[in-house]
């Protein structure tokens, strides 16, 4: 686990492959190895059981997830909730690639993607919200 700052304990930033595994356990719920190795190879790409369960094993010992001992088939669990766990990635990103610029961002992102009317309109609620607050 990393080392706490300031008497305050840093979460762990996941990687990829262990991302996919925590999608998949908030997608679902709390479930077994087998349970995740098969949603992932359904979902993403071939993966072997051994190295899902070896990682899973890390990310326990990491302190990603959790695990439930007390049943014959052990039941593992995200140790942070999903929306943490994204805030903490995209604020990284965010600082990372745009130098801190919510704005640089969003226009980025729109000028990538094609947004549909309701994901616009979201956006709009989104703004105004913001805009009240201030």
């Amino acid at each position: 686990m990393k080392a706490e700052k300031s008497g305050k304990k840093e979460q762990l930033e996941p990687t990829r492959s262990e991302l996919e595994i925590l999608q998949v356990l908030w997608q679902y719920g709390p479930n077994t190895v087998r349970f995740v190795n098969d949603k992932l190879n359904e979902q993403k790409r071939e993966v072997n059981y051994a190295s899902t369960l070896k990682l899973m094993q890390i990310m326990a010992e990491k302190g990603l997830l959790q695990r439930d001992e007390s049943q014959v088939k052990h039941i593992y669990s995200p140790a942070s909730e999903e929306d943490k766990t994204k805030s903490l990635l995209l604020d990284k990103f965010v600082d990372s690639l745009f130098n801190g610029s919510v704005s640089s961002l969003m226009l980025h992102l729109l000028d990538n993607r094609k947004a549909s009317q309701k994901e616009l309109d979201d956006i709009r609620k989104l703004l105004n919200k913001a805009k009240e607050k201030e």
